[in-house]
């Protein structure tokens, strides 16, 4: 893996580098800028990454890190299952028509499956000559690299990723290298690098935070760090919109929210209808909550609280990862979030965690930010903490 890494390492030292006006427009902070990042599911705002935002999102926070004075909008132009010849296709709508100064392009993850590479270069090539023809900037993106499967295999993905690098030095154009920054992780540590994921193809909000901070870097030259980038707020956007309209609010939780969460609402809301739904979870196994968590998006619900015991048998972290991840990733929407998803932290009924308990929560802490989503310590007061913060009228 080192190996292949230092290989690909190579092949970026030989791109050219090639200056962005952006990056100066963005530094002297005069006149607003426009990016357009087009490309898949990766792109776009998907359950993967919290529902609310992705890397084009991040991109735009990491650029007025950097430069505090910048104006800056980043639109997100990323579809579910696009390829190269989709984006071609709605390029007019979805990217010249707003004017951009700069097009980002992060296709191949579809193209690989069933477009051949000289037509996935071809498309690209077609895809830069029409954004510079509206006087737009072009700067290519690598995708993350993936846990293997039959249908993406890591050659293939290698073969896609170098295509990319030639078309950028065939057109003089800069590329964020976003599969190398992926796999410097792997290299360094492959447990950090699975914790990039959501899933074995697409990144969680801990990888599309990786994908701002390389493209920002690549536009600008510098480096800036989304580690201290929280959850978005308000928390409970879809419930407090219930509340203040005076609609029922549905809301599925585990135990013991199912039976805390009517109360603590009607503290703020005293004349609240809240409809609660229980998750069961006594007796069951993760692999049997998350297969459980599969139903949800089936059922009509305006808030999911999510508890998960933490007295369940321990699990390797590679393991808990999988199965914890996809009890968040099914009870989210599947586009841009459509209800409320709340996650209390595990913790053991009665007795103080063991250290591999310790270890749950700590590993469940860290998937439940890169999920993009707000956490609870647990228990009651926790809960009503939250909800005082978030759901007061008087705040």
């Amino acid at each position: 893996m080192k190996s292949l890494f230092l290989f690909f390492l190579a092949c970026v030292s030989l791109l050219p580098a090639a200056p962005l006006k952006t990056a100066q427009i963005l530094a002297a902070g005069k006149e607003p800028v426009r990016i357009v990042c087009i490309g898949d599911s990766i792109t776009g705002v998907y359950y993967h990454s919290g529902g609310l935002r992705a890397y084009p999102e991040m991109l735009q926070i990491a650029l007025q890190k950097i430069h505090l004075q910048a104006q800056v909008t980043v639109r997100n132009a990323g579809i579910s299952g696009d390829t190269s010849s989709g984006g071609l296709k709605r390029l007019e709508r979805d990217v010249l028509e707003h004017k951009p100064h700069l097009v980002t392009i992060m296709f191949g993850m579809n193209d690989l499956e069933r477009t051949p590479v000289a037509d996935f270069q071809n498309n690209l090539r077609e895809i830069i000559r029409r954004c510079r023809a509206i006087d737009a900037e072009v700067l290519l993106c690598t995708q993350n690299s993936i846990v293997e499967s039959p249908q993406r295999t890591g050659a293939k993905l290698i073969e896609f990723t170098q295509a990319i690098r030639d078309i950028a030095k065939a057109e003089s154009l800069p590329v964020a290298d976003c599969f190398a920054a992926f796999e410097a992780v792997h290299a360094k540590d492959a447990l950090e690098w699975n914790l990039l994921l959501s899933d074995p193809i697409h990144p969680n909000m801990a990888g599309h935070k990786l994908f701002a901070e390389t493209i920002a870097h690549t536009i600008t030259g510098q480096k800036t760090s989304l580690a201290d980038i929280g959850p978005p707020l308000p928390a409970l956007r879809h419930t407090l919109a219930f509340l203040k309209a005076g609609k029922p609010v549905k809301v599925l939780a585990m135990p013991p929210y199912d039976t805390l969460i009517a109360a603590a609402i009607q503290q703020f809301y005293p004349k609240a209808v809240i409809n609660v739904t229980s998750w069961p979870v006594e007796g069951q196994s993760l692999a049997q909550i998350e297969e459980y968590a599969k139903k949800v998006r089936s059922v009509a619900q305006d808030l999911v609280l999510i508890a998960v015991p933490g007295s369940l048998p321990v699990q390797k972290p590679e393991a808990f990862h999988k199965s914890y991840s996809w009890i968040m990733n099914w009870s989210l929407s599947f586009g841009p979030q459509q209800w409320d998803v709340l996650v209390a932290l595990p913790s053991a009924a009665k007795t103080a965690p063991t250290t591999k308990e310790q270890q749950h929560i700590a590993l469940a802490r860290r998937l439940i930010e890169a999920q993009d989503l707000h956490s609870i310590q647990g228990g009651a007061t926790s809960l009503n903490t939250l909800l005082t913060q978030y759901l007061n009228p008087q705040n």
